[in-house]
């Protein structure tokens, strides 16, 4: 699937702690697109490689047919057995991947930064677009540290490629992002924490849209 970064408006990764009884990964990722998700992040760090694919393949019928890039987080080799459209890495699996095996032109590459020299050197590499953050406090990832928005600010005014904040934003902080050149926020809990995803997704994205992200002279 080409990239778009308007794909990255409300970017929503799984967390399978946050399912209800009887419910499945499936289920959620149906709902969150139902409201509004533009693109989906699939991650798993307690699943079995075996299963992971399974997963990946089960939900990329979904995705396609609502024209929703479907994204592994780190595995690359889960990422091309499930022909998955994208993998996201972070700094330490980008390192391996970068010594060990090249990643196929045609996948969207997501990179994660922290910081400027970060951002420029994933650019350099070739990412499509970048993940700042923890933006926010998160619960989501225990090593998580968090920005100050100037950061964030930095990074989008020095790299010219699209860039998702992330990290412990929810519909009460999503305003705090304006004038940021962002291109859109990733979100867990917010959405799928909830009892009912297709309206947390659903409010988020009016939010969203009611947020100008962009300065007047923000060109990419």
């Amino acid at each position: 699937m080409k990239f778009d970064k308007n794909q990255l408006e409300l970017y929503a990764i799984t967390d399978r702690s946050w399912l209800k009884k009887d419910q499945s990964i499936y289920d959620i990722v149906e709902q969150a697109i139902a409201g509004g998700a533009t693109m989906i992040q699939v991650r798993e760090k307690n699943l079995s490689k075996r299963d992971f694919i399974k997963e990946v393949c089960n939900i990329k019928p979904l995705c396609y047919r609502n024209n929703i890039p479907l994204i592994v987080n780190d595995d690359l080799s889960i990422a091309i057995e499930s022909n998955a459209d994208g993998i996201h890495l972070g700094q330490l699996d980008l390192k391996k991947y970068l010594i060990e095996s090249s990643i196929p032109k045609s996948m969207i590459l997501g990179i994660s930064a922290q910081n400027l020299e970060q951002a420029i050197e994933a650019k350099n590499i070739g990412a499509h677009y970048l993940g700042v953050g923890a933006i926010f406090p998160t619960s989501s990832k225990d090593d998580a540290q968090n920005l100050n928005i100037s950061i964030l600010k930095e990074i989008t005014k020095n790299v010219d490629i699209p860039v998702v904040a992330i990290g412990g934003i929810n519909e009460d902080n999503i305003p705090l992002l304006s004038n940021t050149n962002i291109n859109g926020v990733s979100i867990i809990s917010a959405i799928f924490a909830k009892d009912d995803v297709k309206t947390a997704a659903e409010n988020l994205k009016k939010i969203i849209r009611r947020t100008s992200f962009y300065e007047e002279n923000h060109n990419f």
